[in-house]
């Protein structure tokens, strides 16, 4: 891959193989991204994880379903992703062998295919399985940002053009995801660097900062879980959504702002955010839950 002659380099804590799945991300992203929606701060903009942040469940056992659904792998592959992502959503926290036995997976199954086949199809995995699963108050506090005039990006793990499509969908300006290394547009099977997870991501939005000028003080970042913790560190303004355990109480110990958009049982579990601060949503929010029922 070639060098990158926006990075400044630097000496880093994070492996090398984070910084190149980051670099490579943040690369792919700016090639993606969409305009600059309307005049603002420039400088700013805001991250937000996809998985049980913005979505329920996680986007790469969604896309496995839609894959399986076209034949492109067998039943028995399909009981694991089932199990997988039954594991997720009753744990309500990301797994890493868990995600990395699926990852290694889904790389397997998209083998020798066209990149533009795998975007044709992820269009309409989209609507089967993902477009009902977006949390409304996550998508607008992602259109607060939009109205004040930033950029707003997802950063996830799942494959960068899955995080493209989602995020081009919700009319965000771009995605940073794990980029699978493809050649004359097709895949190899392998990944550039890591999946982009933990560290990695962190890596990603240090990198798309330096590439856009954005000042990482004056930005915010939204993720649900505890791997997450040094994205949200990078940020002036972060925000525990739908937290796990250790994120909550992490985000508590440092007075960073927490959403919950969950309900029933679970919700009950990981702790309901005071309510101070939660009313200034509120409108946006139900402007998004009726936007939502009216879609549906």
């Amino acid at each position: 891959m070639a060098a990158l002659a926006w990075l400044t380099p630097r000496k880093r804590s994070a492996t090398a193989r984070s910084v190149l799945a980051g670099e490579a991300s943040a690369e792919a992203a700016r090639k993606t991204s969409q305009p600059f929606p309307v005049p603002g701060d420039e400088r700013a903009a805001a991250f937000f994880d996809l998985d049980n942040t913005v979505m329920q469940g996680a986007a790469i056992f969604h896309f496995g379903r839609g894959l399986y659904k076209r034949k492109f792998f067998q039943r028995r592959e399909l009981a694991r992703f089932a199990w997988q992502q039954t594991w997720f959503r009753l744990a309500g926290v990301e797994d890493p062998e868990h995600m990395q036995d699926a990852r290694e997976s889904a790389l397997s199954i998209v083998k020798g295919h066209r990149v533009s086949e795998l975007m044709t199809i992820g269009e309409e995995i989209y609507d089967e399985y993902m477009a009902d699963r977006i949390w409304p108050g996550t998508r607008a506090l992602a259109q607060a940002h939009l109205d004040a005039g930033q950029k707003v990006w997802l950063v996830t793990a799942a494959p960068v053009e899955t995080a493209t499509i989602i995020a081009r969908r919700l009319g965000l300006t771009g995605a940073l995801g794990t980029v699978a290394e493809s050649v004359d547009g097709v895949y190899t099977g392998k990944l550039v660097g890591e999946p982009l997870h933990g560290p990695a991501k962190a890596e990603a939005v240090r990198a798309l900062a330096a590439a856009e000028g954005l000042d990482l003080t004056r930005c915010a970042a939204y993720s649900d879980s505890h791997n997450d913790i040094p994205m949200l560190s990078l940020v002036g303004h972060p925000y525990a959504i739908n937290p796990d355990t250790k994120l909550r109480k992490y985000a508590r110990e440092r007075e960073w702002r927490l959403r919950d958009y969950r309900t029933g049982r679970k919700a009950a579990k990981v702790g309901i955010p005071a309510a101070a601060g939660v009313g200034a949503l509120a409108g946006g929010t139900a402007a998004a839950v009726a936007l939502h029922r009216r879609r549906r």
